[in-house]
């Protein structure tokens, strides 16, 4: 079947049903689970294109799975949180989120959100690189989503941090203001006070080692973004 599959993943049966037919009324096929248990075997069970993801539910929560499904590659996720959980948002996106509706919300805004990271996610799959790339005494691996230095030790990142290093890998000295990072890495424009990328580079920073105070592989541009500060050379080529 062609239509999308949207997995709601909500405790509260009063929001995941009625959310469930406004869904399938827009064209979407759509699962129900109502734990982040049932959540995961949802997942592993069928070819989800989209979870759409309660933050507060009782036992395991919604950012748990969240950190899962970045783990394994899973498919795009949305949040669902309440208005003032601010916290939970940020991390939720540093997690590896696509995107966050604040709770009371209207349908059609999620639709909205649900169809623009629909749209971006095959994209920003096209647009990262096949092969391996050096850097700064690293080796990226952009199909496996590893990184190693030098010696072989392996770096973890996050689906996340391999989607924003992919970006400045294929943009080495190019300065990429912040809006233009999220669009890249998450399909999402930029809201007001949105640290999600600050707190992501500052991440990737530590894991490459960097000195906060003086960055030299990724390299702020005050005013204007960040930018890749290191030669970039595809494995193979000499």
């Amino acid at each position: 079947m062609s239509e999308p599959h949207i997995l709601i993943v909500d405790d509260a049966r009063d929001i995941r049903e009625p959310l469930a037919t406004y869904l399938k009324s827009q064209g979407f096929r759509v699962s129900l689970a109502a734990s982040a248990a049932d959540g995961r075997a949802a997942v592993e069970d069928g070819a989800v294109s989209l979870v759409v993801l309660d933050v507060m539910m009782p036992g395991e929560n919604g950012l748990s799975l969240c950190r899962w499904l970045t783990a394994r590659g899973g498919p795009p996720t949305i949040l669902l949180t309440a208005m003032a959980d601010e916290a939970d948002r940020i991390v939720g996106l540093e997690l590896g989120a696509d995107d966050y509706v604040v709770k009371p919300f209207n349908p059609r805004e999620l639709l909205a959100r649900i169809r623009a990271v629909l749209r971006r996610v095959p994209q920003m799959a096209a647009t990262q690189p096949a092969g391996r790339r050096r850097f700064a005494g690293f080796l990226h691996d952009a199909d496996a989503r590893t990184l190693t230095r030098g010696g072989g030790e392996p770096v973890a990142l996050t689906s996340a941090e391999n989607r924003l290093l992919c970006v400045l890998l294929d943009r080495p000295g190019q300065v990429l203001t912040r809006d233009q990072l999220l669009d890249l890495t998450a399909g999402r424009e930029a809201k007001p006070y949105d640290r999600a990328i600050d707190n992501q580079v500052s991440r990737l920073r530590r894991k490459l080692g960097e000195d906060p105070r003086m960055p030299a592989i990724i390299v702020t541009e005050w005013g204007g973004g960040y930018r890749l500060a290191a030669e970039v050379v595809a494995e193979g080529d000499t």
